[in-house]
Order: structure tokens, then C-alpha cells, then sequence
């Protein structure tokens, strides 16, 4: 993939192959008032699918900005999932969580309510808040150069996130302070072990609120096949807490999927 430009803009064109973008009004104002892009400034268009469009910006209107498409590009994806089921925390740190995880990589980002949850998304606002949402894994997706776009599921319950059957994750994890949780590294070199050494491609990390789970969610969480994993001593707040999960995570995935497979 070509080096990240200096500008990047997200737009979804109605083909793969568009002479020309015109951006939308928020867009256009992000990339002329507060980037300040001339005409002539090359730009990256992308979808959040992987898509990437490299441009020249050839006028700056009021509202809407015209691009000149170069050439289309398509980044190759990461070659593992990662699934963020995140309780919600209180005020605005649900944003920065998603814009870190957008900044990471993550895939699915999943809210949860937990017992412990005292931020509650109310009745009726559901889709104004995934708005909010997913404009920020935008504005961290520009930032970082991240083609693809986590996608961010309606909040639900801990409890049914995990009796559902869902997607079939190689790995469960769920962070936990409780006694008995082990370091990422031994869950790992476990895995590696009963898998043969198949590293995991399609992992689910629960990270819960302020306090923790409750021990009825956690002894729930493990008949339902998590595996408690401890972030260390210190007990960190909740988006602490998603970052260095998710951060410790990604570097694993990454070592794991670069090593030859065992036996290879």
C-alpha cells in the first residue's frame, strides 16, 4: 500500500472505478476549513471496506469538494478478527475506546450492558448514539490510515452477548480481576497446544465496566467458554483497560500469523 497521505477522506462512491468523488458536506468542510487542502493536494478517498482511492482535489466549493480519482487501490485486510465487547462506561469514553480500537484494528466493536453498567443507552436513541459512534472510528480511521472501519453493533446484555452462538470465535476472552485469571501469553500457548499450533484467527475480547463483571457474569462467561485474563496487578479504568487488551492482543496476533505454521 502506498504511503499515508497528508489527507484522507471517507466517502462510499456508487462503483469501484468513479472518474471523480465529491465528497459530502462534512467532508468537504474537514478537508478545506479544518485540514486546509488546496486544489492540486493529493487525497485519499476511502470506504472503510478496504478501498482506497487516490485522488487529486480539484475544487473546493462551499459544500462539497470534487476529487479526481488516479487510481484505486485495495488494502489487504489483517489476517486475524478481533471483536471488542465493550460495557459501557460513563460520559464520552466510549468514543475514545472506538477510536483507539479503530487505531488498533479492531473488526467489531460490540457495547454491552452489563450489571455493573451505569451508562445506559435510552430507548429511542440507539441509532443517534451509534451515529456518534461511528463517526469517531472515521475520524480515528483519517488519523491513522486505516482503511477498514470497525463495524459497531446496537448495545445488547453481556449475558446474551454470551450464551449467543454468533460467529465461531477460536478464542473467548474476558478480562478479569478475579482470582485464577492468567497472563494472555499462557492462554495463548494453550490454545497453541490443543490447536496444534493453529494460531487463532477470529478472537472476542470482554472488557468490562468500572468494578469489573459481577461473579455471576464471570462464572457465566466461563460455561459459555471465556477465558479470564488478567491485565496485571494494577486494577485499570475501563478504557485503560480496552487499549492495553487490545494492544497486547493485536502484537500477539501479529507475531502468531507472521511465524511458519508448526510442522510447516
Amino acid at each position: 500500500m502506498a504511503a499515508m497521505a497528508d489527507f484522507r477522506s471517507y466517502c462510499r462512491p456508487p462503483t469501484l472505478d468513479p472518474a471523480e468523488i465529491r465528497l459530502s458536506v462534512e467532508e468537504t468542510r474537514h478537508l478545506v476549513q479544518a485540514n486546509r487542502a488546496r486544489p492540486g493536494d493529493t487525497v485519499v478517498a476511502f470506504d472503510g471496506e478496504g478501498n482506497e482511492w487516490v485522488c487529486g482535489l480539484a475544487e473546493t466549493g462551499r459544500d462539497e469538494a470534487r476529487l479526481e480519482v488516479r487510481f484505486h487501490q485495495k488494502a489487504r485486510p489483517l489476517p486475524y478478527v478481533i471483536t471488542l465487547a465493550q460495557a459501557l462506561p460513563k460520559g464520552k469514553y466510549m468514543e475514545s475506546i472506538i477510536r483507539k480500537a479503530t487505531e488498533i484494528g479492531v473488526a467489531v466493536i460490540q457495547p454491552l450492558e452489563s450489571e455493573r453498567t451505569i451508562a445506559q443507552v435510552k430507548e429511542g436513541r440507539e441509532e443517534t448514539k451509534l451515529e456518534k459512534w461511528r463517526a469517531a472510528a472515521v475520524e480515528a480511521a483519517k488519523q491513522c490510515g486505516n482503511p477498514f472501519l470497525p463495524r459497531i453493533e446496537a448495545p445488547r446484555t453481556a449475558s446474551a452477548f454470551m450464551q449467543e452462538p454468533g460467529p465461531a470465535y477460536d478464542l473467548r476472552l474476558i478480562a478479569s480481576l478475579h482470582a485464577g485469571a492468567r497472563g494472555l501469553k499462557a492462554v495463548l500457548e494453550n490454545h497453541l497446544r490443543e490447536t496444534d499450533g493453529q494460531a487463532p484467527a477470529r478472537v472476542v475480547w470482554m472488557v468490562g465496566p468500572e468494578g469489573d463483571f459481577t461473579p455471576a457474569e464471570m462464572a457465566l462467561s466461563r460455561s459459555c467458554g471465556f477465558v479470564p485474563v488478567t491485565l496485571g496487578p494494577l486494577v485499570l479504568r475501563c478504557e485503560t483497560a480496552a487499549v492495553y487488551a487490545l494492544s497486547i492482543l493485536s502484537h500477539e496476533l501479529q507475531h502468531l500469523h507472521a511465524a511458519p505454521p508448526a510442522g510447516g
